[in-house]
């Protein structure tokens, strides 16, 4: 039996607001976002996610973040950096989706807020969207297709499998110390 298809979304990671004159598309990654990039891209490496497809925003910083994962990802993996997706709401990120071949089996999609937060969201059954109250920057939720084609994505077509965020990976990574 064939693993079922898989979406992996990504909230671009932290950017930088110090220059108030950059135009938003051309907003770069902060330190922050850096470090985000570097944990998330651990977890993708450490849990065996890499993706056979890459949808990224034309933005500056949705880019970084796809350059700081790299090294989790197959150097022969294809990123298709779309204008369409920058800033792209859900429905037209679903649009999107459902233009994948059905010969891809995982797809990465890196995009922004608030579209990224509620395409995760809708793709799961009602009692499961609890899961993702947030979508903070570079923040991943992996999603499993119960549906047989790209094209037939939608709403309750997916089950979560895991959720993660850069301060949840750093909380694991560093647990307090017990108090005697």
């Amino acid at each position: 039996m064939r693993p079922p298809r898989r979406l992996l979304l990504l909230r671009h990671a932290k950017s930088d607001w110090a220059d108030g004159s950059i135009p938003d598309i051309d907003r770069p990654l902060s330190d922050a976002g850096r470090r985000g990039c570097r944990l998330i891209a651990r977890h993708l490496a450490d849990n065996g996610l890499a993706p056979d497809l890459i949808l990224c925003s034309a933005a500056l910083r949705t880019r970084q973040t796809v350059e700081g994962i790299a090294e989790a990802l197959p150097a022969s993996v294809p990123v298709l950096v779309e204008d369409r997706l920058y800033l792209a709401e859900a429905q037209a990120l679903l649009e999107r989706l459902h233009e994948v071949d059905d010969g891809v089996p995982s797809v990465l999609l890196v995009a922004h807020n608030p579209g990224i937060h509620t395409l995760a969201v809708a793709l799961l059954a009602p009692d499961e969207r609890f899961r993702i109250p947030t979508f903070p920057t570079a923040a991943l939720a992996v999603e499993d297709l119960a549906v047989s084609r790209w094209a037939e994505l939608g709403q309750d077509s997916t089950r979560l499998v895991s959720y993660v965020t850069p301060r949840a990976l750093r909380a694991a990574a560093d647990p307090p110390a017990a108090s005697s």
